[in-house]
């Protein structure tokens, strides 16, 4: 039995749902894996939606304990998602932290470089929507260590607990090649575990849709 929902969680499940961002069905993912659930970040995209997301974040941050000096957006999607986490911070939570996120292309005119925002320094939590191959979180690892910083965690929406192509998750990965800590909103367990419970009343679920759920962290779901 996982550990009560905190309200951040509830906060954002009721989010992903309203904006279509979670949705429930049968959606063939890039893997050729059949998933009862499909979410994508790209729907929170709205003023209002954005906002509400990055206190999402910022509260699982600073639920975290993490010790952390500044924040670092990936590009594409991470960079909105960091910007609104420290706005958040600031907001609602009296911490001015620094953020940065890098370009895809170095810029060759005015200040130059790839890296845009604060300078890269301290201890970097890096901030993105999920981990699927781990590229765009190696990348950004290599960046941040390039610039003398160092790398302490990811912060994510969601963490689909789902092995790979070895016994692990994607994020199981993360942490044990990169030696970071990985921060989610939501885990596939937290999502199952809230349908089922008091909270799943406010979720639109059938019971079909949640044996589903259950039947496919049965098959491909990690410890």
């Amino acid at each position: 039995m996982i550990a009560a929902m905190q309200e951040y969680q509830l906060t954002f499940i009721d989010l992903a749902l309203g904006r279509n961002a979670l949705r429930f069905g049968s959606f063939t993912l890039k893997s050729g894996r059949e998933s009862p659930y499909f979410f994508n970040a790209g729907l929170f995209d709205d003023g209002e939606a954005l906002a509400v997301l990055g206190q999402c974040y910022a509260a699982a941050l600073q639920r975290s304990g993490l010790q952390y000096d500044m924040l670092f957006g990936p590009a594409y999607k991470g960079i909105p998602l960091v910007a609104a986490t420290a706005v958040a911070l600031a907001e609602h939570h009296r911490r001015a932290v620094p953020w940065a996120f890098n370009r895809k292309e170095a810029k060759d005119h005015g200040e130059g470089g790839t890296v845009v925002g604060r300078k890269l320094a301290g201890r970097v939590v890096i901030v993105d929507d999920v981990i699927t191959a781990g590229t765009a979180v190696r990348e950004s690892v290599e960046l941040i260590r390039r610039a003398g910083a160092q790398p302490v965690a990811v912060l994510l929406a969601l963490d689909r607990q789902e092995r790979g192509l070895g016994t692990t998750s994607a994020v199981q990965e993360v942490e044990a090649t990169m030696g970071l800590r990985c921060v989610s909103l939501l885990t596939l367990s937290d999502l199952i575990e809230t349908l089922a419970g008091p909270a799943g009343d406010r979720v639109r679920i059938s019971d079909a849709q949640l044996a589903a759920l259950r039947a496919y962290r049965e098959r491909y779901g990690v410890a």
